[in-house]
């Protein structure tokens, strides 16, 4: 005996398949499915966080990929040096032209690298300079995560950063910089507007408006273009004194 089965009336088909389609919707939402582990919500629509990772851990060790690359580090210290150290002196000393830097600012570095930027504060009469990286190079460079500064609360007077793009929570990266910095202090940070970052950028930034609502305590006091190793613009925030 051959068993058939019976056709359903189709409005009572649809009610099926829709209430199977309600039940996965559920059960399984489409962001669980499109969204990693680790997964970084999007800050604003001019700012994008590029990938996902199973951990931070993970994260960690693929910017260490790069600080501790051996060939980067030779060239960053040799070929490098002397260029970059003039040209971020270049940009400080504007900046202590205008006022918003002076040889007795506490300053610090943020993704310091090898130290260039910090050299270059010096060179220009900022004694008082520190850089901040996961690989330390002493003396110019401590060991840090700039997610979370090992640095008390408002102990800077400057600090200035060019590796924003690396920032897998960029609103951790600007709190720790107004923690860290005084009432009345200035921060400095260099963007790309352009996608012009690598492949350890963690995010990628179309707009200035987004990273000025990252400030929450901070005014900005100039936005400006510049050439700055395939960055093109400054942004000069202020931290509000109350």
């Amino acid at each position: 005996m051959k068993f058939v089965i019976p056709k359903l009336p189709f409005a009572l088909s649809l009610f099926f398949s829709l209430s199977l389609l309600l039940v996965f919707f559920f059960a399984f939402p489409l962001t669980s499915l499109r969204r990693p582990v680790s997964s970084v919500a999007v800050v604003d629509e001019g700012i994008r966080i590029r990938r996902g990772y199973k951990s931070y851990e993970a994260y960690i060790q693929h910017q260490l990929n790069k600080t501790q690359n051996p060939k980067l580090r030779k060239v960053w210290t040799t070929r490098d040096w002397d260029r970059k150290v003039r040209v971020f002196s270049t940009f400080f000393q504007r900046l202590s032209d205008v006022g918003l830097l002076s040889n007795g600012s506490k300053a610090l570095s943020i993704g310091a690298r090898v130290g260039q930027e910090v050299a270059a504060l010096r060179l220009i009469g900022v004694a008082d300079s520190i850089g901040l990286d996961l690989v330390p190079r002493p003396p110019l460079v401590v060991k840090g995560d700039f997610h979370a500064q090992p640095f008390d609360a408002e102990t800077f007077d400057f600090e200035f950063s060019n590796v924003f793009d690396h920032a897998l929570y960029p609103e951790k990266f600007v709190g720790e910089i107004e923690r860290t910095l005084k009432p009345g202090g200035v921060c400095v940070i260099h963007v790309s507007l352009h996608g012009k970052t690598d492949k350890y950028s963690a995010n990628d930034l179309y707009s200035v408006k987004p990273l000025v609502k990252l400030f929450k305590r901070s005014e900005v006091v100039e936005v400006r273009k510049i050439d700055g190793f395939g960055l093109d613009t400054e942004v000069v925030f202020r931290k509000n004194k109350d």
